[in-house]
């Protein structure tokens, strides 16, 4: 399988032609891998099947459902009408049983999956659910997981959101991605987990009940803080059955993104799993420690962040790009044909710089996601709405708006706009394909690292 994309379309294209050539290399290695675990069928699956097949055995069948049926609540039962007693049926002799027929089984037929105690037979679609072993708050919250096991042997793709409990475009997109699915023309498995942060998720909150950001604990560990023990649950038994994910976020706190891809470039598998995506700009960052991303790449696992929109809210235009885009991956990774292929790839963004407000005050943005600044351009204004004093906001280099705050009130130090600069990746990558300093960590994506933490870490829009 090859990526037959046109060029990037930029004016450095003559300079960037050994980097494209570089990023072919890395697709054309990744898809190499890609078809030897598709020849060779679902890695994980043919693991469980031959370390514990005694297990496999017995594990109960899911039931297979249609995902894109709702759910109908069954009515609550009537009292029986009290019938006068009948005469005690004569009982005829039992037939004799008819001689049991064995289904002939065909050894190139999918494996089931076996996940969260279950086994999902090939060639169907289950609704699962994850909670954990140990009782939160003294009351266990399963959460839905649904899995479509395609007829065929192939990659097992995990698609997670809502981490966050306030990040509603997601769940969203999951749904529609997962309900779209006919695992009769499904290659391999795909596992969606539309909200992992559940409790957040009822309270319309970012965080768990007890303020801890779980995005922050991954893998987790089985005797630590309660989130750490969430995050140790669902990594070992979700994620760990993952050849690949993709975990979905929104921007934070009043801020919005341009639908983009989070991912440490320096890893060969992550840079080719980005080419999938079509028209999607990609921001090369490592990740913060505890991020689920993070967690699931030095497991072993190729992992992406999809940023799409703002929180606590529901964009048709964000959950239709992001559909649009996991799609096109499945297509690009042969686990599911469709005749139309979207867009063209975004360039890659080695560096990045957040644009803070020195004045508090009212913010307006002057610029809209998306849009190509020049060095020195106004992206906004502070005002205050006391003395009328006004600063501008000015971009600090060419760029790309990739995140941006949307109107508020600010305070000194904000976090106003965020400017993805193209470079390439030379001076980005440290020798040896170790990646920059985190993102998370200050003020730049890519660049030199700073003295210390920024305070801002969990307000700075860092979901990857």
């Amino acid at each position: 399988m090859q990526f037959p994309w046109p060029h990037y379309r930029d004016q450095q294209r003559t300079a960037r032609a050994p980097e494209r050539l570089r990023r072919s290399l890395l697709a054309t290695a990744l898809c190499a891998s890609l078809l030897l675990a598709l020849a060779q069928g679902s890695a994980q699956t043919q693991t469980q099947s031959a370390a514990d097949p005694e297990e496999v055995a017995a594990a109960p069948v899911a039931e297979n459902v249609d995902l894109s049926e709702p759910v109908v609540e069954p009515a609550a039962p009537e009292e029986p009408e009290v019938a006068p007693p009948e005469p005690e049926p004569v009982v005829p002799e039992p037939p004799q049983p008819a001689e049991p027929q064995t289904a002939a089984v065909d050894p190139e037929a999918s494996q089931p999956l076996l996940l969260l105690g279950e086994k999902v037979q090939s060639g169907t679609a289950a609704r699962l659910s994850w909670s954990l072993d140990q009782r939160f708050d003294g009351i266990t919250v399963p959460t839905p997981v649904l899995v479509v096991n395609g007829a065929d042997d192939g990659l097992v793709l995990c698609l997670t959101a809502a981490v966050h409990g306030d990040e509603l475009n997601g769940i969203e997109i999951v749904r529609r991605v997962m309900y779209d699915l006919d695992p009769s023309k499904l290659k391999g498995t795909v596992i969606g987990v539309p909200i992992v942060n559940l409790q957040g998720f009822r309270r319309s909150s970012r965080y768990l009940p007890d303020r801890r950001d779980l995005n922050r604990f991954f893998p987790g560990t089985e005797s630590g803080s309660s989130a750490s023990r969430i995050a140790y649950s669902f990594f070992n038994e979700v994620i760990a059955n993952c050849d690949a994910l993709v975990d979905i976020h929104t921007g934070s706190f009043q801020r919005t993104n341009l639908p983009q891809l989070r991912a440490d470039m320096s890893v060969p598998t992550v840079a080719a799993l980005t080419e999938g995506f079509g028209a999607t700009a990609v921001l090369h960052s490592q990740g913060a420690i505890g991020t689920l991303r993070r967690a699931a790449v030095e497991a072993g696992i190729p992992a992406v962040t999809l940023e799409t929109g703002e929180p606590v809210t529901l964009q048709e235009k964000e959950i239709d790009h992001a559909t649009k885009g996991i799609q096109t991956l499945l297509n690009k990774l042969g686990m599911y044909t469709r005749v139309r292929i979207w867009g063209e790839p975004e360039p890659v963004y080695y560096q990045s710089t957040w644009v803070r407000a020195d004045r508090g005050g009212l913010l307006f943005g002057d610029v809209i996601l998306g849009q190509r600044v020049k060095k020195g351009q106004v992206l906004g204004s502070v005002t205050d709405p006391i003395t009328n004093v006004r600063s501008d906001l000015t971009a600090p280099s060419d760029g790309r708006v990739l995140g941006m705050a949307l109107n508020q009130v600010v305070m000194p130090g904000f976090a106003a706009f965020r400017i993805g600069i193209q470079t390439t990746e030379s001076g980005v990558l440290a020798p040896g394909g170790e990646p920059g300093p985190e993102d998370d960590l200050g003020e730049t994506s890519g660049a030199a690292a700073p003295a210390a933490p920024d305070p801002d870490l969990d307000v700075e829009d860092e979901n990857s």
